[in-house]
């Protein structure tokens, strides 16, 4: 089995790693706060002092940062991954991030050697944890063939969409539609509230049809028991949606939805919930229709 080096013990990386140490893998890991990084080390994970020492005792890299200027810094910057690879590594990036930023570094990686795939993941945490996210890659075909085990063992819907930059375009495409759910979701139950009907029992029914969803099902029910707690934070959801709009900006692309989605959650965040749950949506048409507990 070859020797995992992993980036980013967050809300999402934290689980991905254990999933990795729990098949068998060795794993490095290297995190900005340490708390993290001693769960792991408790796990079994090997311990980092900076990217590029990961890199010295990996064959293969996986990142799972914030934002584009993060997973840049942590491949180019000084005591970078870049700096510790060698040829024939093979570096993963599950973060999600502007697909311009993925092809850049793709192309630096490959000067030294070093193939490179984007391969951000859907599924949140409780995917992350239980080992089933979606994994859309963007690369090349050989290095999407070797990063399969490593990728099925913290992924079920695993699909290679094209070249390098085509996975992020994906994930793009993938919050377009959690948000716009979301969103639909949180108007069609302060509806339901609003005119006086169990918003409950509307989840239950719009489950059974056409409506049905995997927000309707899991969001839905964190909306009415209003537990906010982040599977996926509001903060980084907005983050991802600015992505979008400057890739339809540079497509010339009006993104209609996406833009007016976009502006109910800076609403939010500038409420002072960006750290909660994209959910907490529906706190913002609870404030508008006056429904709000």
């Amino acid at each position: 089995m070859e020797h995992i080096g992993f980036i980013g013990l967050g809300l999402m990386g934290k689980p991905m790693a254990k999933n990795l140490l729990q098949a068998g893998y060795i794993v490095t890991v290297f995190n900005r706060s340490r708390a993290a990084m001693d769960e792991l080390a408790a796990l079994g994970a090997q311990l980092a002092n900076c990217p590029s020492e990961v890199a010295q005792q990996s064959d293969v890299v996986l990142t799972c940062l914030p934002d584009s200027p993060d997973v840049e810094a942590v491949v180019l910057g000084d005591r970078g991954i870049l700096s510790g690879s060698r040829p024939g590594m093979l570096y993963v990036d599950h973060s999600t991030i502007a697909p311009a930023t993925s092809r850049k570094l793709y192309d630096a990686l490959k000067l030294s050697g070093v193939d490179a795939l984007d391969a951000p993941v859907s599924g949140g945490d409780i995917g992350a944890e239980q080992g089933t996210l979606s994994i859309m890659v963007g690369g090349d075909e050989a290095a999407f063939g070797r990063s399969l085990p490593i990728l099925q063992t913290i992924g079920k819907n695993i699909i290679h969409i094209g070249d390098a930059g085509a996975g992020q375009v994906t994930k793009a495409c993938n919050q377009i539609v959690v948000a716009m759910t979301v969103q639909a979701v949180a108007e069609a139950l302060t509806l339901a509230k609003k005119s006086g009907v169990d918003a409950a029992k509307v989840r239950d029914a719009l489950l059974g049809g056409f409506a049905q969803s995997r927000v309707l099902e899991v969001h839905g029910q964190r909306m009415l028991d209003r537990t906010f707690q982040p599977g996926f934070k509001l903060n980084l959801h907005r983050k991802d949606m600015n992505i979008v709009l400057q890739t339809g900006k540079e497509l010339n692309l009006p993104l209609l939805g996406t833009a007016q989605v976009t502006e109910l959650m800076s609403a939010l965040i500038a409420q002072g919930k960006g750290e909660l749950d994209h959910s907490a949506l529906i706190t913002l048409y609870e404030l508008l229709s006056n429904e709000h507990n």
